[in-house]
Order: structure tokens, then sequence, then C-alpha cells
């Protein structure tokens, strides 16, 4: 029987994030060679394969069809894609973890370049005083000449960083950068700063599947299962089940079951997002529901799955 391939990080904070993303939609994820193994079981649904890999080489598989789904940064999907990543990925699920912002950083001695056409000017002054291009250091180089192009800035040349990318421009190895960074407090460590619009990337963990993968019946019908219960929970964790008596007519109903993610059922019961529930709740007693109780929810399951039909029609 063929299994749905599932990789996510290895190690770190993102790994640790991911496990509870996992646990939190039902799926308990159990290491099967210790702490430091890479091998790994999804307790919780059936036909998955774990593979515990870095964020870097999930990217790698997922665009080349190695693996079916990967977490991993949106960041890494988009710069090691072939052409397009749209072409090759799709992005089932934003996950909420792992944020980080690819930017443009410049020495913060460089007081008079506050935008990205400043630095356009500053690079052919730089050309022409030196005779060279501007380095830019980074390790997103499709990115970041991608950006630059979009931004109209020439007389750069790319410079692959190896190591610590922020160390570049005091080091002497460049005079820019190209960085991932999340709080920016490395980059003003480094004496850098951001440039004003030079932000060429929000990204963040995405649960991504692969649209080169080998996709059947099989494979297809566990994704279901695991986006199932992720959205489930995601849903329970929006609403509250909210119970009252059937004494309040169905126009009062429609006035305090207002809001759009509200839903009403027949029985006396309906969903209610978390912040409205007392208002709500004090409205149906005001108005002959009492008594009304309210229940938090672990998962609440509807027959389509949006999520799973948007990636089904981008494979068909």
């Amino acid at each position: 029987m063929s299994k749905l391939i599932l990789a996510i990080p290895s190690k770190g904070r993102l790994k640790e994030q991911t496990e509870e993303y996992l646990a939190e939609a039902g799926f308990k994820l159990k290491q099967t060679n210790g702490d430091r193994g890479y091998s790994a079981e999804l307790r919780g649904v059936e036909g998955v394969e774990m593979r515990l890999m870095s964020a870097s080489e999930i990217a790698r598989g997922v665009l080349n069809g190695e693996i079916h789904l990967g977490v991993t940064g949106e960041d890494l999907l988009r710069e090691k894609a072939p052409t397009k990543m749209e072409n090759d990925v799709h992005l089932l699920k934003a996950l909420g973890f792992g944020f980080a912002r690819l930017i443009v950083a410049a020495p913060q001695s460089w007081i008079d370049v506050e935008s990205m056409s400043d630095l356009d000017e500053v690079g052919a002054d730089y050309q022409e005083r030196t005779g060279q291009r501007m380095r830019v250091a980074t390790k997103y180089l499709r990115l970041a000449r991608e950006f630059f192009a979009k931004t109209g800035v020439g007389h750069y040349r790319i410079v692959e960083s190896a190591g610590a990318t922020e160390g570049a421009p005091a080091t002497g190895a460049a005079e820019l950068i190209v960085d991932i960074t999340s709080t920016g407090s490395t980059l003003t460590a480094n004496g850098l700063k951001i440039i004003g619009d030079g932000e060429i990337l929000a990204s963040q963990a995405q649960l991504a599947a692969s649209k080169n993968a080998d996709w059947n019946e099989t494979t297809l019908a566990t994704l279901r299962g695991l986006l199932d219960n992720i959205e489930a929970r995601q849903r329970a964790k929006q609403l509250s089940l909210v119970k009252f008596q059937n004494g309040v007519s169905e126009s009062d109903l429609k006035n305090i079951f207002c809001m759009e993610s509200a839903r009403i059922f027949p029985n006396g019961e309906a969903f209610c997002p978390h912040n409205e529930v007392q208002n709500v709740s004090r409205a149906l007693a005001n108005l002959g529901g009492a008594p009304v109780s309210v229940q938090k929810l672990e998962y609440i399951y509807e027959s389509e799955n949006l999520v799973f039909n948007s990636f089904l029609q981008e494979l068909t």
C-alpha cells in the first residue's frame, strides 16, 4: 500500500512547534530511534510515512516530488523553486509560527540610504568610484536578484554567503546583505539597518503539498484525513456551542446571531465565536432562551474540506 510521505524539521524550535501543531490536531509524533533519530511514526492516522529532515531538504523534496507534504518556510520554497514556486507546490496551510522576513540591509553609517532607489544611486556612485559593483551577500540568490530587478536596482553583484550573512559587511566581504530576520536585533548588533522598502518576503512555516509527487487514491485519502482533523480543530478553537431553550423567535435568533461565522441549528443549539459568547448568551436568556449553556468543543467536522478541494483542483 502506498503511503503519504510527510517531512517535518528534524530539530530546533521549528520541530517543536510542528509537533505541537500536529498534537493539537490529534496526531502524536513518536521518534523511533530516540530524540536524535530521524525516523518517526505519526499516531492518530494510518498511511503516513514520517521523515525528519532539515527545512532546506524539505523544500527541495516537496518541489521535486520526493515527498508529498512538508513543513518548511515559504522563503525556502520560493528560493529553491526551479521556476515559479506555484508551478510545483501548493501551500495548504500557513501554520502561524516560524515567522521571519527576508530583507535588504545596509550599514547604519549609510545615513542617506533609506530606500531601494537610494541604494541604486549609491551603487552607481560606488561603481564609478571603484570600478566595481557593490557586493550583496546572501544565501537567497534567486529572490535577491528578482527583487533588485523589480525595484530597479543595478550596479551590484551577488556574493553567495556560506556562513553568518549579517557579518559580511563588518568583515569586508560585502557592502550589503539580503537575509532572513525575525526581530532585527542581530542586524542591529552587527551595525546594520533594514532598508525602508527593502522587505522581499514575509515568510512563515507552511504545510506545503507537492504537485510533482505520486498522488493516488490512497495518498489523497490520507491527506484528506489529515486536513479534516486540522480544519476541525481550527474551527473548534474559534467557536463555542451555545445551547438554549426553543422559546426564542426566529427573527430574534437572526438578530442575536448576526455575526457571519455563527450557525443556528433547529434543536436549540448554535455555533458562536468565542468573543461573542457572553453577549449572545445574555440576549438569549432575556428573550426566553434560558437556561443557556456554553460548551467548548474539541473538533468541528464539516462534510466538505475547502483546503483539500483547493489542492485537488490544482492536481486535475
